[in-house]
């Protein structure tokens, strides 16, 4: 089967299902429509795997190959193509999109069978899949911010899907605003790659890129530009607060956003464009310092946080975080890689938590529950599972990735790398806390909850297993000495290679150093653990209740240091005011012309229909005047 093809059936089969759900939502039975929407994005999950095998099976490969569907766009000598690319980069990322949201489609059909919107949900399920893989799949940046759109309209679709309550479209709402303002960023720096480079290929853009000097001025903007976007999409300081607010959504949106999907949209971004970012080193320390900044930031937030999407959207951030800190030391390769592991750990983790409200009877109270591991075995095993990968203890993946981040950035900065070895004992502190505060203990909820209490059914219970499975074994995809995925996507990095051969070469750090910052990477998140343990298991704490009860800092930091407040106050109210007067000036000024031409209109009126009094010798004298006047000017103007 030719490539072309193949290429455009991957996107298209989940568009496909959007169409048929989206338009007959009120005709087709949830049953086939659950069908429909899970089957397209599998048959695009084992179509991505039969082009991933004949990539790898052609030994000589090691370029990217372009399928051009149609020419698109000319104009002048600009000439873009609708066409896709597939190398090591978009095969990783299509087989992670479609394969993890397979799951959480399915998965989905369990969650929301009892829901009067299921058809839609389904059907925007469908249609976030399709943009995200034109993100992943173009060949060029227009493409790719096709993509980066339609996910950001999607996301507003599903975050505000229960539209009757408010509080969940302002959340929608937000995510929409927040993300327009990276993606004008994002789009500004598309401008200028066509403006320096003439193209926006791909191919073309980093050719040409690879004979410019390191430090170049105008490379330097565009990766700024481009990395606005990606703080947007990415949800690193200050464009992060939409990220938690989107909780709103069901959770397997939840999953799926923050999961496989549109926050790794970001990075993968820059390790597309790594030759570019590897050219502009300020970019890089600019991104090393806000990474960090966001990882601490969001893990902090996440340790007082008691729902318990919460506490996972705040983990979200600061994993984000990470990923970009690899990044920043170059290490693209390790970047990935914790994308990867961190989709099937999060996205088991967000469904875990979706079995454990389905199971509460939609509580998401953290402090309301208690005791949930026997209700919940299932649950309660996988959920355990994603919690050590996520924590970064041997031997599941997150370990694994996460070291790999943490090695790499030893070697770029050695302050970073203390600031990301807190982050990584925050991060398992507030996740056994999760843990434990929802499986252990006594049950604290009601008794008609305790009633209910059942475990998920098979379609939900079944992505569970399989993305623990996955979580467990997903860090022998770079294991250190082997690195199979170090290997497969070296190609991707021929141009920073060349460009910066230093960035490139072999690790300078010993195996006995690095084991001992694997050591002590784990140590702290063991000893994480064991003060999480001792206070929410052994000591059975369990958070206040209320404000007063909390310190200082407890309140300031539950209350997410106060920056949405800080947001509303500096630039929120400010605007919104400045709209007002704008408004009430433009209505004042707009009324007053309309009212102002009515009022000449109907005075003008009135005065001329008293000419209209009925007498014939009026009329006469009025016509004999009209025409003297009229040959009076015509006297004059021959004149």
């Amino acid at each position: 089967m030719k490539i072309e093809l193949l290429c455009a059936l991957i996107p298209l089969l989940p568009l496909i299902g959007f169409l048929i759900n989206g338009i007959g939502f009120r005709q087709v039975p949830k049953g086939l429509a659950g069908t429909i929407a899970t089957a397209t994005v599998v048959a695009s999950f084992l179509i991505s795997i039969i082009l991933f095998r004949s990539f790898t099976s052609a030994s000589e490969q090691t370029g990217p190959l372009v399928a051009t569907l149609f020419d698109w766009i000319s104009v002048g000598d600009l000439h873009i193509n609708f066409s896709f690319q597939i190398d090591q980069l978009s095969l990783l990322m299509l087989l992670v999109v479609t394969g993890v949201g397979s799951l959480i489609h399915l998965y989905s059909i369990g969650y929301m069978s009892h829901d009067e919107g299921f058809g839609k949900f389904m059907a925007f399920l469908n249609l976030f899949i399709f943009f995200m893989l034109l993100l992943v799949m173009g060949s060029n940046y227009v493409i790719m911010f096709i993509g980066w759109e339609g996910v950001g309209l999607c996301s507003y679709l599903l975050i505000g899907f229960w539209n009757k309550n408010v509080s969940y479209n302002n959340a929608a709402r937000k995510a929409f605003v927040m993300n327009r303002i990276g993606d004008l960023g994002f789009l500004l720096g598309i401008f200028m790659l066509i403006n320096t480079f003439g193209t926006v290929e791909y191919i073309d853009i980093f050719k040409q890129a690879t004979s410019l000097e390191m430090g170049d001025k105008t490379i330097l903007a565009i990766t700024l530009l481009l990395f606005v976007g990606a703080m947007g999409k990415s949800a690193q300081i200050p464009l992060y607060t939409w990220l938690p607010d989107a909780m709103a959504g069901p959770t397997p949106v939840s999953a799926l956003i923050h999961a496989a999907t549109m926050v790794t949209a970001g990075i993968y971004m820059v390790v597309r464009s790594n030759v570019l970012y590897t050219l502009a080193p300020l970019t890089l320390e600019i991104i090393g310092g806000i990474a960090i900044a966001t990882a601490l930031l969001a893990a902090s937030i996440g340790l007082l946080q008691n729902d318990i999407k919460k506490v996972l959207a705040y983990s979200t951030v600061s994993q984000l975080g990470y990923m970009f800190l690899g990044l920043s030391a170059t290490a693209y390769t390790a970047g990935m890689f914790h994308v990867i592991t961190h989709a099937f750990f999060k996205a088991l983790l967000f469904l875990g938590a979706g079995s454990v409200i389905h199971a509460m009877s939609d509580e998401q109270d953290i402090r309301k529950m208690g005791g949930l591991r026997k209700a919940l075995p299932i649950t309660f095993i996988t959920f355990l599972i994603g919690t050590i990968a996520i924590s970064g203890l041997p031997p599941f993946a997150g370990f694994f990735s996460k070291d790999e981040i943490l090695a790499h950035v030893f070697e770029h900065n050695k302050l970073l790398w203390a600031l990301g070895v807190i982050g990584s004992g925050l991060t398992s502190f507030y996740m056994f806390r999760l843990l434990f505060l929802t499986f252990f203990g006594e049950f604290r909820g009601t008794e008609e909850q305790r009633h209910h209490l059942h475990e998920s059914p098979a379609t939900m219970t079944m992505p569970l297993v399989v993305l623990a499975i996955l979580s467990a074994i997903g860090g022998g995809l770079n294991l250190p000495g082997s690195g199979w995925l170090g290997h497969f996507m070296a190609p991707l990095f021929e141009g920073s290679r060349q460009v910066n051969p230093e960035a490139f070469a072999e690790a300078t750090v010993e195996h006995s150093t690095e084991y001992i910052l694997m050591a002590v990477s784990a140590g702290v998140a063991l000893l994480s653990l064991i003060i999480a343990y001792v206070m929410y298991v052994s000591r059975q704490a369990v958070p206040a209740p209320n404000e007063a009860e909390r310190s200082l800092p407890e309140q300031v930091i539950y209350n997410k240091y106060y920056v949405d407040e800080l947001y509303e106050t500096i630039i929120v109210r400010p605007i919104r005011g400045l709209g007002d007067a704008l408004y009430s000036f433009g209505e004042g000024l707009v009324d007053g012309v309309v009212n102002g031409v009515a009022w000449l209109v109907r005075q003008g009126s009135a005065q001329l229909r008293l000419l209209q009094n009925g007498s014939i010798s009026f009329y006469v004298l009025a016509m004999v005047v009209s025409i003297v006047v009229i040959f009076a000017l015509r006297f004059f103007i021959r004149l």
